[in-house]
């Protein structure tokens, strides 16, 4: 079950997938870093070498009707999945163009050749937080350059640095309430009496 912790799994997993793809070999032998980013990351803490991970957006999947919750334990129906797209913005950090330039495509490649995220690779630690079914794609999103540029003046002090949006989806976090169990008694309720005719003697009772 994809339940409040799949966000974080998705984060962790793409983080994943760059460290365990990296070879320093083809990087000169530089020592890269990969790391998570939050806004106060941007001006406490910021990395010579290295890709960073910046969730700034999550949207509603609107695509899609909204899936009903899964069956528990129990057998009754949990509440309706929340299907979610997650807006990343992927940083490169390097002193050096050469390094920027060619750490960059790689970034991009990489992510192409993992556009798929299956459950063995969310579930990274054994946490089983998504099923042996899900997987979340991860893809190239579309952000207007004024956009971009807005999201660096609200970072910090930090000059730019080259950086590409990335889209995941659909991240379906399920809830473990279940649904009602009945809608409760009606509002209003009618009875009506019969009778029985008799035709011999011409009454009812």
């Amino acid at each position: 079950m994809a339940d409040y912790r799949a966000v974080l799994a998705v984060s962790e997993a793409i983080r994943g997938v760059l460290r365990s793809s990296y070879r320093r070999e083809d990087f000169d032998n530089t020592p890269l870093e990969f790391e998570i980013n939050t806004t106060r990351d941007f001006t406490s803490r910021t990395i010579e070498n290295g890709v960073t991970l910046f969730l700034y957006r999550i949207y509603i999947n609107g695509a899609n009707r909204i899936p009903p919750g899964r069956f528990g334990p129990d057998g009754r129906r949990r509440q309706p999945q929340l299907p979610l797209e997650l807006h990343f913005l992927v940083t490169i950090w390097a002193r050096q163009h050469t390094l920027q330039h060619s750490l960059a495509a790689w970034t991009m490649r990489t992510l192409e050749d993992n556009a798929l995220l299956p459950a063995g690779v969310l579930n990274a630690g054994g946490r089983g937080i998504f099923r042996p079914e899900e997987s979340v794609e991860v893809s190239l999103a579309e952000m207007r350059t004024e956009d971009l540029f807005r999201i660096w003046e609200v970072l910090g002090p930090n000059p730019y640095h080259l950086s590409i949006p990335y889209l995941a989806r659909v991240v379906a976090v399920e809830s473990i309430e279940r649904l009602p169990e009945s809608e409760g008694p009606p509002v209003q309720q009618r009875t009506f009496q019969t009778g029985i005719l008799q035709a011999d003697a011409g009454v009812a009772t």
